[in-house]
């Protein structure tokens, strides 16, 4: 007789029944999107998948492309697709909603794709970008290893007594 309603997905569970709304896959997640959008979807992660070796997989409401770590996601809306992209830089351009500092050294800018013919440069080129980025920050902390502490103190000429 009791049962609950889902606080995540709002769906009605029996008592005793089995739920797990966390579990899902990218079929679930772009099921129900418009042609327009399934073709943006697809044209994006075949985009993707070119620039070589990374996880693509499913968490939450999100479809996330990660080599280490996530260098962007996708969140499938009614009338968009949401792509949120990690980059060093804000971007600029009439795609891109909002951007927003995740890290000292990131930003996640965030970009709503209606149509698959949106899926092109500049786009494109932010996600190539993106998914370079952990070489160049690896690069980066390469080079400062190297030479000393940028942020040690150097000594004065007055404190050598001079």
């Amino acid at each position: 007789m009791g049962g609950r309603e889902c606080h995540h997905c709002k769906q009605w569970i029996e008592a005793g029944e089995a739920h797990d709304c966390w579990t899902t896959t990218e079929a679930a997640l772009t099921g129900d999107l418009s042609e327009d959008l399934r073709d943006a979807w697809e044209r994006l992660r075949e985009t993707a998948v070119a620039f070589g070796d990374q996880r693509i997989y499913a968490s939450g409401r999100a479809i996330m492309f990660s080599r280490g770590s996530c260098y962007f996601f996708v969140r499938p809306r009614r009338s968009f697709l949401q792509v949120c992209v990690f980059l060093g830089r804000a971007v600029r351009g009439p795609q891109v909603r909002r951007v927003e500092r995740t890290s000292t050294s990131k930003l996640v800018n965030i970009i709503h794709v209606r149509h698959r013919d949106e899926v092109e440069p500049p786009i494109t080129n932010w996600l190539r970008e993106a998914y370079d980025l952990p070489d160049k920050l690896a690069a980066r902390g390469a080079k400062q290893s190297k030479h000393e502490n940028p942020t040690a103190k150097r000594k004065s000429p007055r404190a050598n007594g001079r």
